[in-house]
């Protein structure tokens, strides 16, 4: 009967094996045995020594009485396939309470999702089982080392075989890209509704007296930059990463240049009251709204630059998450786009700067003081915006932007232009020359 010697480096189904080392390892005697065979040939065990090529395996049988050795196999140590051991299990007869080849190996077979990991100062039969690192996989057993997963696609949880990865941006099926979505449609069409409003009392004293062509004006630029979160929100491409920025930037150059204005007007609507003839001239001339084609000028040459030296394009992340790519616009140019966002900050500020100034001129329907408010409330949205949009990631950078578009926005709506839907609507006794006689007289006295 065949019976494996203990030690035995390797499985009888292995078909590569360092056979010289194992029975070197099997008995430290081996080692020094040396004789001459029948043959001639010099056999010996040491490594340092020649050795022979050629070695029977046998299997002891006994039937009945009788005991006799068949050839069940063969080791060649220098086998030009490299193939040292050779066995025929099918000629093996085991006894009947052991039916298998002997496993002497220190490890089971590492499954897939596993790789070997030879142990120091070991046989080579003796391994861990280590699992396969993070973008890894091993999809065979017993497998040498982890294979890294193509950059399109990720390990699943076994580590046995690589899934493609999924497209995301933020889309107007994500529940986040919904909601904003939601939001700047309900903001649109109450700036319309507020327009609707304005343009069928426009000959009232309320919208007169606040310059109503500029109050158009304002409204139009309003709703505009409630329909710019739409180019922000679905799958980028060249034409519309461009367009976010170009139409984000004019737009806002519009209201807040039309917000100045309207501040101007009303410095001017006061001053002309008092001695002087180059108040009212200004005031007459309408030399003030000159304001609104120069800042847009202005906005438009850094424009041009930004899309000259460095325009937006698209970017594809395929590190920042393990089971998606990430498409999104990169802003091109760094510096052009703060540029581009501090101009927008300067007329905020010179905005907020002017109406604080005429916030408590004697006038009926003065608006600086919503003039004022909305710019504190534009300006605390975009202080706000800088640091957040810097410590955000991925997609949530342009849900910071949309939101802080929104918000902003809405904003400069709400703040100048409800407390007059406000009048207008329900309390029309307030939007008459009567009532602003009144308040004129009583003044006076």
């Amino acid at each position: 009967m065949l019976h494996p010697p203990p030690g035995f480096c390797q499985s009888v189904r292995t078909v590569e094996l360092n056979a010289l080392f194992c029975l070197t390892k099997l008995h430290p005697f081996l080692r020094k045995i040396q004789f001459t065979s029948t043959d001639g040939d010099q056999i010996c065990f040491d490594e340092k020594k020649n050795h022979v090529g050629k070695y029977d395996i046998q299997n002891f049988m006994v039937h009945i009485n009788h005991t006799f050795l068949v050839k069940v196999g063969e080791f060649v140590s220098k086998s030009p396939q490299d193939q040292d051991l050779f066995i025929n299990e099918v000629m093996i007869k085991w006894p009947r309470n052991f039916n298998q080849s002997p496993q002497s190996v220190c490890t089971q077979s590492c499954g897939p999702g596993f790789w070997k990991s030879l142990e120091k100062d070991k046989p080579i039969c003796c391994f861990s089982c280590v699992f396969c690192p993070e973008r890894h996989i091993s999809n065979q057993t017993d497998q040498q080392e982890c294979i890294p997963c193509p950059i399109q696609e990720y390990p699943n949880p076994e580590r046995n075989s690589c899934l493609p990865k999924s497209v995301t941006f933020l889309s107007f099926d994500d529940s986040l890209g919904m909601a904003l979505a939601c939001t700047a449609l309900c903001l649109s069409v109450t700036t319309a509704v507020v327009f609707r409003i304005f343009l069928k009392h426009q000959d009232s004293p309320i919208v007169k007296a606040n310059n109503r062509t500029l109050s158009f004006i304002l409204l139009i630029s309003l709703l505009l930059c409630f329909l710019c979160p739409f180019l922000f929100i679905g799958q980028p491409n060249t034409a519309s990463c461009i367009l976010q920025q170009i139409t984000f930037a004019l737009v806002f150059t519009l209201a807040l240049s039309t917000v100045l204005t309207k501040t101007i007007a009303v410095i001017l609507a006061f001053r002309i009251m008092t001695p002087g003839r180059t108040m009212r001239r200004l005031f007459v001339s309408g030399i003030y709204n000159s304001v609104i084609p120069i800042c847009v000028l202005i906005q438009l040459i850094l424009l041009g630059f930004w899309l000259g030296t460095s325009p937006p394009y698209i970017e594809v992340d395929e590190h920042s998450e393990h089971d998606h790519i990430i498409i999104l616009c990169n802003k091109g140019s760094v510096t052009a786009f703060y540029c581009v966002l501090a101009y927008l900050g300067i007329l905020a500020l010179v905005s907020f700067t002017v109406a604080f100034l005429a916030r408590n001129l004697p006038d009926t329907f003065n608006e600086a003081k919503f003039l004022t408010f909305s710019m504190l409330v534009f300006c605390s949205v975009w202080v706000t915006f800088l640091p957040v949009y810097h410590s955000t990631k991925d997609r949530t950078v342009v849900a910071v932007e949309v939101f802080s578009i929104l918000a902003s926005t809405a904003g400069l709506l709400g703040c100048i232009f409800f407390p007059k839907c406000y009048i207008i609507l329900l309390r029309p006794d307030k939007n008459s020359l009567k009532c602003f006689k009144n308040k004129t007289q009583s003044r006076k006295n």
